[in-house]
């Protein structure tokens, strides 16, 4: 493999964030050539970033980064020259990057004899495997997703008038108090809103409909999230959610049975589409080219995990080889416009025989 270059910063940046394992707030360069790792860095994360194994911290100081600021440039015209210095100090002259890049610095290095080009694919690879402390920090993400999640069945189980607000405030006071990053969305949908897609939810929840709550906390330590959904129902739930609910429940199971290294996402998403559709139900296997496709089992099977709450692999109709080490949301549903849905979701990890899941919560319907 050539030579690697990541410019941005460790809390919105996951290529860098898996190679730089702390949180820094501030754009700066990574390089890999020849073997040797490089980081870029200002005196402000100089202690931080100077612990890590097998990384060589240089400072912008070594750059000349006070003669550019004398010269008076821009921000971003600082920042372009500071990363094509880098470049010629380590011997770079060709390289790739992930897919987000900046243009202008990609403009400003090629401009100057760097040819840069994005090769997102490198990257994704990089972070299939999970290390021990993203396994552990997705653990500790599992565990206040659970938390949060009987917090809002007690809630329910406690009766009265309930909205979706309420049940959202619930899990955002849990992930609080666990001092995890929280989502920018927290899913909890009743009714017909639970066959919409990544519908929030909102309003009072009525009894016999379906509940939909989805959690994706952050564990902050690792950067590394989780992924879980059950559904629930009040009261007496209409018989045509109770076979949705068993049939998602068999086919999570089925899910499980294919799953394991070598076997491509795209066979595990046809297996369980193969089992929705002997049941007659639509799936993106039988619709035509155009359709667009709102009952049934409409969407994938689920996606990777880690330092982006969608990653690699897909469990889709193009998913690619499942490997040992990855993490995997697997969430089969069933849906009716107009009347709702059902989905279960579980955060697994891929062993060499199969899956093992990040925790053991309860599928029951009744909360």
């Amino acid at each position: 493999m050539g030579d690697l270059l990541i410019y941005g910063d460790t809390v919105r940046s996951p290529e860098l964030r898996h190679e730089v394992p702390v949180p820094v707030p501030d754009p700066f360069l990574y390089v890999e050539r020849n073997g040797s790792r490089y980081a870029f860095v200002g005196s402000l994360e100089l202690p931080r970033i100077q612990e890590l194994d097998g990384l060589q911290v240089v400072p912008l100081d070594e750059l000349g980064i006070d003669e550019l600021v004398a010269r008076g440039l821009a921000s971003d015209e600082l920042d372009r020259e500071l990363v094509l210095r880098a470049c010629q100090r380590v011997g770079v002259d060709e390289a790739v990057a992930p897919r987000t890049f900046p243009l202008y610095v990609a403009d400003h290095l090629r401009a100057n004899g760097v040819h840069v080009q994005a090769h997102g694919e490198v990257f994704d690879t990089r972070r299939r495997v999970k290390t021990e402390e993203e396994r552990e920090g997705i653990r500790r993400a599992q565990q206040a997703a659970e938390g949060a999640m009987d917090s809002i069945r007690a809630r329910l189980r406690k009766g009265g008038k309930v909205t979706c607000e309420d049940l959202r405030s619930e899990a955002m006071r849990v992930f609080t108090e666990a001092g995890m990053i929280l989502p920018d969305i927290v899913i909890v949908s009743h009714g017909a809103q639970t066959a919409v897609g990544h519908e929030p939810g909102y309003g009072e929840i009525q009894p016999g409909e379906p509940i939909v709550v989805d959690l994706y906390p952050q564990d902050p330590e690792s950067g590394c999230y989780t992924d879980m959904t059950r559904t629930f129902c009040l009261g007496e739930p209409d018989e045509e959610l109770v076979r949705y609910h068993g049939l998602v429940r068999e086919a999570l199971e089925r899910a499980y049975e294919v799953i394991k290294p070598g076997v491509t996402g795209a066979e595990a998403h046809r297996a369980v589409c193969e089992f929705f559709q002997e049941h007659g139900f639509p799936t993106q296997l039988t619709k035509t080219p155009g359709q667009v496709l709102d009952e049934g089992f409409f969407h994938s099977l689920g996606h990777g995990v880690g330092l982006e709450v969608h990653e690699q692999p897909g469990l889709g109709r193009n998913g690619v080889e499942i490997v040992a080490g990855d993490v995997l949301a697997v969430e089969p549903g069933l849906y009716r416009k107009g009347f709702g849905g059902c989905r279960l979701e579980d955060t697994v990890l891929v062993t060499e025989s199969g899956t093992e899941r990040f925790g053991d919560y309860p599928y029951d319907l009744a909360p």
